[in-house]
């Protein structure tokens, strides 16, 4: 503590007292003469003297041999204490000429810094921890306001009263003091203090108001400075705005006028906010702004502009921004051309990334100097390539790397041809090239492992996808809840569900917490495998994790729990989706509709259909044919003929082949041929085009009805048609048309020749 008091004292002591501060600036008085005045206004004006004042000899001093605002200024400071400053401040008010306002308002200053001065805290006080007011400056103020004095306040007398009111946060009574101050006491550094403390207070709208005063046109004495700039821009950047986005230009453009510009850092800054926004033209007008107006605009703000730019796919403006750039002699660097090479290859103008790209390997025209084209840049162009199935390309980049450029590949080279190998098919030599990878020294990463593990599943190499995975973790190399995804999906669409069970397990203890795309995978999988108490276990885990089911696992589960009859857990499900608030969509209407017409509860499955209408759902042509499909199995073939017309007629959807197949061939087992062969008619009108399972379905009807000249006519449509005859359909026919004694007509028929035509022209050369 002693310690403490000594450095204490010693601060102190540099500090000036205020005999001294006053000795400094009365310093600078301009002659003996003055000086003797000034000397003699003091001793009159002390108490001593009260009684015997001589107005006339202080009158003539005062205005007639002291005559500026320093001569006044002094005298009020060498009082000693602003009390006494004030009682020459009121002598002043009754004695002054009508044109010494400025008498006043020199005393009035000095009585505000003899006042400022009193207020600094003694060594006692900071001591013992007494500190002293702050309200004195501000009564001084309001004594001004009571005296109805109207002199105005000096710019030094204004900016120390400003920072009385702000150290007291008074920021209502800041506004009001400042709305009240002439324009002569305003100076920049008020104006940019305020500005400070406004938009530190949230009060955007005045601090909007301060800074139009400063930028009128006519302004010159408080106009905004580089102090203000930073302010503003800061402001413009970081949040609070004082101008909507619509309004930057302009604020932008004022404050150019006046030689205010963002520095390259905020202007950068500023141009990336607003490019991130979508407001790429405002963010184009600010920096072209700056430019006309000569702010120093550099290689960085000109990058995000092009970075925002390359997220619209505008390269026609960013090809523009570089000839500025160029004309403007501002040096593109690195990153600007790899903003340029990435954009080029999202937008799949590959060439022009090439082209860009050998600019800086010295190849072509135009040759870019001094800009090396960096390991990034390389994979950058890399990755666009394989993307669009240019893998050789990549790899003759990789060796370019390898052998002429001083930035060797790294681990996200690999990874991007691996990748595009992978991707293209080529999963044996993306292998081959990790093996490359390993020999060169590098460590692959789990995104090198994720994507050859995503390569081998996808290509049905399921077995090498563990394979190397587990190679892998025994290079202490563990996968991330990726890894774990794609070979859960994998294993359940081979419907090994125990494997993807395994991995799952595997996940949990390895740490790994599973996204909602492995819960969603998982749920399929064991829906469509039918395990729903599996499936059950899984959803509850998903909603410990915190996630919620989608329509489209709700769907999963529905369709899983109807193959299995279980219609109270179905009922479960749809009213947990309107309770948690998600909709049913045409699937879950169409499941429910199928598995309702094949209980053979057509009420119910009318029913809902009506209240999916209802919900604005269009029944689709999976919904037809559920309800067609339903009322054909239960052998009412007229009920379903009543919706097919009704599909045809009313709904948007037109029938599909499959419908007319369920139709016809429920007509055939009905034996209603004359029908089913009405119904292929209706198929040549609406061109639908029938397929084989069609024609399966009509010649096994004609055929029982014995009609032969139909089954010609149908097999002669049927090669028209294209549909190439299966093993039902050489099943049928070849029984019957042996029976008949017409094998060769099978034969021309089996050969793709018509068999109608062969047997009226053999008629004919018989008769002959």
């Amino acid at each position: 503590m002693l310690v403490n008091s000594k450095v204490l004292l010693r601060r102190r002591s540099h500090l000036s007292s205020p005999s001294t501060t006053l000795r400094r600036r009365s310093s600078t008085v301009s002659s003996d003469s003055t000086e003797s005045a000034i000397n003699e206004v003091i001793k009159l004006l002390q108490p001593s003297n009260k009684n015997k004042l001589n107005s006339d000899k202080i009158n003539t001093l005062l205005f007639k041999t002291l005559s500026s605002h320093n001569h006044f200024l002094q005298i009020s400071l060498r009082l000693g204490s602003s009390s006494k400053a004030i009682n020459f401040l009121e002598y002043l008010s009754h004695n002054a000429p009508s044109n010494h306002h400025f008498s006043l308002s020199s005393v009035f200053q000095g009585a505000i810094e003899l006042s400022t001065e009193q207020q600094r805290p003694s060594l006692y006080s900071v001591y013992h921890g007494q500190p002293n007011s702050e309200n004195k400056l501000i009564d001084l103020y309001k004594y001004r306001k009571s005296k109805n004095w109207t002199f105005p306040l000096t710019p030094k007398s204004a900016l120390l009263l400003f920072q009385c009111f702000e150290k007291a946060q008074l920021v209502n009574d800041l506004i009001v003091f400042f709305k009240e101050l002439d324009p002569s006491a305003k100076s920049t550094r008020l104006c940019n203090g305020l500005l400070r403390v406004l938009l530190k207070s949230g009060r955007v709208e005045d601090a909007r108001n301060v800074l139009d005063e400063m930028l009128e046109p006519d302004n010159m004495k408080f106009a905004p400075d580089g102090f203000t700039g930073e302010i503003v821009f800061g402001e413009l950047v970081n949040g609070r705005s004082v101008a909507a986005d619509e309004e930057i230009v302009r604020l932008v453009t004022l404050l150019g006028e006046r030689r205010v510009f963002p520095d390259t850092f905020r202007l950068t800054q500023l141009i990336t906010k607003l490019c991130r926004r979508w407001k790429n033209g405002i963010a184009w007008e600010v920096l072209h702004r700056v430019m006309k107006l000569g702010g120093q605009v550099e290689a960085a703000s000109c990058n995000a502009m092009l970075a925002g730019l390359g997220r619209e796919r505008n390269i026609g403006r960013m090809n523009e921004l570089l000839a500025e750039m160029e004309e403007m002699k501002i040096s593109p660097n690195v990153i600007t051309f790899g903003i340029l090479v990435n954009h080029l290859c999202k937008a799949r103008r590959i060439d022009e990334a090439l082209q860009v790209f050998d600019r800086l390997r010295g190849k072509g025209e135009s040759n870019i100097v001094g800009v090396e084209p960096d390991a990034v840049l390389y994979n950058t162009l890399i990755d666009g390539l394989c993307k669009v199935g240019r893998e050789e390309e990549g790899l003759r980049l990789l060796e370019e790397m390898k052998t002429k450029s001083k930035h060797r590949p790294n681990t996200v080279t690999y990874n991007c041809l691996i990748d595009g190998l992978c991707k293209a098919g080529n999963v044996d030599n993306a292998r081959g090239l990790y093996n490359q990878m390993i020999a060169d020294g590098l460590q692959p990463s789990v995104v090198t492992l994720n994507t050859l593990v995503d390569g081998f599943c996808k290509h049905g190499m399921v077995f090498s996808a563990v394979e190397f995975f587990n190679e892998m973790k025994g290079k202490g190399l563990k996968g991330n809840a990726a890894t774990y995804t794609v070979l859960i999906s994998a294993f359940c669409g081979v419907n090994n569900i125990d494997k993807a069970m395994q991995y799952f397990d595997e996940m949990l203890c390895s740490g790994c917490s599973p996204d909602v795309i492995v819960y969603y995978t998982l749920i399929s999988g064991l829906s469509i495998a039918g395990r729903m108490d599996d499936a059950s276990v899984i959803v509850s885990k998903l909603k410990e994790s915190g996630f919620c089911l989608d329509t489209a696992c709700y769907n999963v589960l529905i369709s899983g729990f109807c193959k299995k009859k279980k219609v109270e857990r179905v009922y479960d499900l749809l009213n947990e989706m309107e309770n948690t608030g998600v909709r049913p969509d045409t699937i879950t209407y169409n499941t429910l509709i199928s598995y309702l017409g094949k209980a053979g509860d057509f009420p119910t499955a009318d029913k809902v259909m009506k209240k999916m209408i209802k919900e604005g759902l269009e029944p689709s042509v999976v919904t037809y044919g559920a309800v067609i499909n339903a009322y054909c199995l239960s052998n009412n073939v007229d009920e379903a003929m009543k919706h097919f017309k009704e599909m045809c007629s009313t709904s948007k959807v037109p029938p599909n082949t499959v419908i007319y197949n369920i139709l016809i061939d429920a007509l055939c087992n009905l034996n209603d041929v004359k029908r089913a062969l009405s119904l292929m008619d209706d198929m040549k009108v609406r061109g639908v085009r029938p397929n084989t399972t069609t024609y399966n379905a009509i010649l096994k009807g004609v055929r029982d009805e014995k009609m032969l000249d139909e089954a010609f006519v149908l097999m002669d449509r049927m090669i028209e048609d294209a549909c190439n005859p299966d093993y039902i359909t050489m099943e049928i026919l070849t029984e019957w048309l042996s029976a008949v004694g017409e094998i060769e007509k099978l034969k021309r028929f089996v050969q793709g020749y018509q068999v109608s035509s062969c047997s009226e022209s053999s008629a004919k050369l018989f008769v002959g």
